[in-house]
């Protein structure tokens, strides 16, 4: 997570930025809704390791490890909404059908009786072929599309019942078995009712491989046998254990260099540059999701290429500025240093189209508005803890002109002498150049100051807490919210509690959605219409992060949801 053209730092490390911070999070949080989705998980080859990480070939995109527990399955059948249980058995019927129905077998009759606790499938790249080295065209990759590599490994628990199984497949749906030797291994090969390949392989009668071509269960056995798998992938067998959980409903493993390449090929999909880079130098994203009374949890690890020259600076000092806020805080998003957060905001999003804010129109807006520098005059004081967020306004009167949440933010400064003349800069030209009326208030032991328009209405207000933390507020006057320090602290709030991980502690950066108390005051599908369904099963949404080591971050990801009433 090291940027191109980024600001050298003492000892040449780099923070992780909080942007890639949460970029890295969507990522996990999309493959562990991608998991949820999919696939059935497993008990593992070591302790910590997913169920075939042995088999699986070093190359493969994504591995999804799910559950056989049929217990498990019932858990979550008590979760989301109904499209949302819909979408779920869609994808289940599509890998069921795919790989084991279309093969001859039914899960209930022929697998289930003998399989192990989980079973795992993994989407390899797909043969490079001739033809596709002499295109000029960019090669399109859908780890979801049947014209790809699958394989499937499901534990063999009992093997006389296995054997009997597999014996006793109803081949008449089938092709005839064609019999082959690979690695002193036998390969069962035919052509399913759909007229795809098929490839079944015994692994020392403790593995069942099946896979979607006769080169895709070769790299299997190869991985297998010559000890060359994902178990042995540099960074996989050390960064598994650190999330490892009892029972696990699924795990799941990306391959960010290769998932970096297909990105950019796709032509309809194509990732800004600077993302793209950021990226370049790590080497495996991967999640271990459970299934609490509440909702879901992922815990997640990403890590960095063993190579890389880049490190990662370990500045993990948020987590106490929830003490501060409300418990009715509809949204906080809080990190350890706004200034290498924005050095880090503004190298990876010059010439992004998908950023937010062009760091360069905010400079020339900030010094055409205030007459300040925003890196010298602004940001240069705060490198302590921060935290953005969101806090609902309820007036007694309602009008169309209320807002219906104040904006607070909220800095530990570092300078607290610059904070100060800076204040006064800003507080001297909105009089003297936006005609504000600069109002002084008295809030508990706290002096404030507002800033009035000119027909009266409250637009900003600033000020300090205890300690050296800087506060501001726009939109709703909610200041009385934070000052006296609020006595049920969003800290102490139960969902919150529930939802952002106590373990990493502390963190880099906290997250926290009220995803009900925002759709009350917001059009949040507006905002996210790609994200409905999740949204719509949501109620609260946690993230925690934490830089683990010079090399790996952790990230938790908690998600409470509807009850679906099955």
């Amino acid at each position: 997570m090291v940027l191109n053209k980024r600001i050298t730092r003492k000892k040449n490390k780099r923070q992780s930025s909080l942007i890639l911070t949460i970029s890295t999070t969507g990522l996990l949080l999309i493959g562990g809704i991608l998991s949820y989705l999919l696939f059935t998980q497993g008990s593992p080859l070591t302790r910590d390791l997913p169920v075939g990480a042995n088999v699986i070939p070093q190359d493969a995109l994504l591995a999804v490890s799910l559950t056989t527990d049929r217990s498990q399955w019932q858990n979550l059948q008590a979760f989301g909404t109904p499209e949302t249980q819909q979408d779920l058995t869609k994808k289940l019927v599509y890998f069921r059908d795919h790989l084991l129905n279309n093969s001859g077998y039914d899960w209930q009759h022929d697998i289930q009786p003998w399989v192990g606790n989980a079973v795992t499938v993994a989407v390899l790249p797909p043969p490079v072929t001739g033809s596709m080295l002499k295109s000029t065209e960019p090669t399109q990759i859908d780890p979801l599309n049947s014209a790809q590599s699958l394989v499937m490994v499901l534990p063999v628990k009992d093997r006389e019942i296995a054997r009997n199984s597999l014996i006793n497949v109803k081949t008449q749906q089938l092709n005839k078995w064609v019999y082959r030797v690979y690695q002193g291994i036998t390969i069962k090969q035919t052509e399913t009712r759909t007229k795809e390949n098929l490839a079944i392989a015994l692994l020392d009668s403790h593995f069942l491989a099946i896979a979607n071509s006769a080169t895709t269960i070769e790299k299997a056995i190869d991985a297998y046998k010559n000890g060359v798998s994902l178990a042995t992938l540099a960074g996989f067998s050390e960064n598994m254990p650190k999330i490892a959980s009892f029972q696990p409903f699924a795990q799941f493993y990306v391959n960010v260099p290769l998932a970096v390449r297909i990105a950019l090929t796709d032509p309809n999909h194509r990732l800004p540059a600077q993302v793209l880079s950021q990226l370049q130098n790590n080497q495996g994203l991967a999640g271990t999701i459970t299934l609490e009374s509440t909702g879901i949890k992922t815990k997640g690890v990403s890590w960095l290429n063993p190579q890389s020259q880049h490190t990662l600076l370990m500045e993990n000092k948020a987590g106490t500025m929830q003490n501060r806020l409300p418990s009715e805080t509809t949204m906080i998003l809080s990190g350890s240093n706004l200034l290498n957060w924005w050095h880090d905001y503004a190298s990876t999003s010059e010439g992004n189209p998908l950023a937010p804010m062009v760091p360069d129109e905010l400079r020339r807006g900030i010094k055409s508005l205030l007459h300040l520098d925003l890196e010298k005059d602004l940001l240069n004081w705060m490198q302590g803890e921060f935290a953005v967020s969101l806090i609902p306004y309820h007036p007694q009167t309602v009008s169309a002109d209320n807002f219906r949440a104040g904006l607070v933010l909220m800095v530990h400064v570092s300078d607290r002498t610059a904070a100060e003349n800076s204040w006064k800069q800003i507080d001297t030209l909105m009089q003297n150049q936006y005609h504000f009326s600069i109002q002084l208030e008295k809030v508990g032991d706290q002096q404030i100051v507002n800033w009035i328009t000119a027909f009266g209405t409250l637009t900003a207000t600033h000020g300090w807490l205890d300690g050296d933390v800087a506060f501001l507020t726009l939109g709703a006057p909610v200041s009385h919210k934070i000052i006296p320090p609020p006595e049920n602290a969003l800290a102490n709030y139960s969902p919150f509690q529930q939802t952002v991980s106590g373990e990493l502690n502390p963190p880099s950066a906290e997250f926290f959605l009220d995803v009900e108390q925002m759709e009350q005051n917001f059009n949040i599908n507006a905002l996210f219409p790609q994200q409905q369904a999740l949204l719509d099963s949501s109620k609260f949404i946690g993230v925690t992060t934490a830089v683990n080591d010079s090399h790996s971050s952790r990230y938790d990801v908690c998600i409470t949801l509807k009850k679906s009433g099955k």
